[in-house]
């Protein structure tokens, strides 16, 4: 029954392929705790059997103050832990579909859907606005909803040359888009080695190279991101691998 849930949320969100014994891609990455803004990814394909570690793990940064509950595939455990808002630093916690990749150049060697940024592309991070949580085109979107915006997809246009979003993909956290707590979650490449983030996770060139190239939308692939503590009281139930000490 391993990977049952796992299988079962991943399939409300992409097309199936073949039968129950499908291939599915798993990126997992662990912290220390609650507050840490480091941490490790792995990836991870279940064969229809058990889950097989797939290449070498890779140092990964998130928010500045660490990580907190988010809104995904899974409801969050009502443990006493932090829960994503807004503006807060934390990377949100949980299981999430991984959607389109982006970046700077009209192609990428992924097979997930690519969308080349230009220099009208925002992701709004504007609570009240109606388009919360979505990357739009400025040119072609009612300019109240883009009003007040701070999240250009092009920074190397916006930011002083920034490179963060030259290669990266969406992490689908608050799908539903509520209000209130938090948006434009990304995986994308950090700024320089260990430096943490605004809530997303960044890792380097070779890492987010390796990383989509890997990635393909018929495997239904999901990222999880969990502090060690909450990992091992969810792998059963979520139908991730046995964490490290239990193998």
């Amino acid at each position: 029954m391993i990977a049952t849930a796992l299988a079962g949320c991943a399939s409300t969100r992409a097309d199936r392929a073949g039968d129950g014994a499908a291939q599915l891609q798993l990126v997992l990455v662990t912290t220390a705790d609650w507050n840490a803004t480091q941490g490790q990814l792995r990836r991870y394909l279940f064969d229809g059997h058990r889950w097989l570690a797939v290449g070498d793990p890779a140092q990964v940064t998130i928010g500045r103050n660490g990580s907190a509950w988010g809104r995904g595939l899974r409801a969050a455990p009502d443990d006493g832990g932090p829960v994503k808002r807004e503006g807060d630093g934390r990377a949100p916690a949980g299981m999430f579909g991984i959607g389109t990749a982006f970046g700077y150049a009209e192609r990428a060697s992924t097979a997930l859907p690519y969308a080349a940024m230009t220099s009208s592309d925002y992701c709004i991070d504007v609570s009240d606005s109606p388009l919360y949580n979505q990357i739009v085109d400025a040119r072609k979107a009612d300019p109240e909803a883009v009003k007040g915006t701070t999240e250009p997809m092009r920074r190397d246009l916006h930011a002083g040359g920034d490179q963060r979003y030259r290669q990266g993909f969406v992490i689908e956290h608050n799908p539903g888009r509520l209000a209130g707590a938090g948006s434009c979650i990304f995986a994308h490449l950090w700024k320089a080695p260990g430096e943490a983030t605004a809530g997303c996770t960044a890792m380097d060139d070779a890492a987010m190279a390796e990383l989509l190239a890997w990635l393909r939308p018929q495997a239904r692939p999901v990222f999880v991101l969990l502090p060690r503590a909450q990992y091992a009281r969810v792998w059963r139930e979520w139908g991730l691998p046995a964490p490290e000490s239990d193998r």
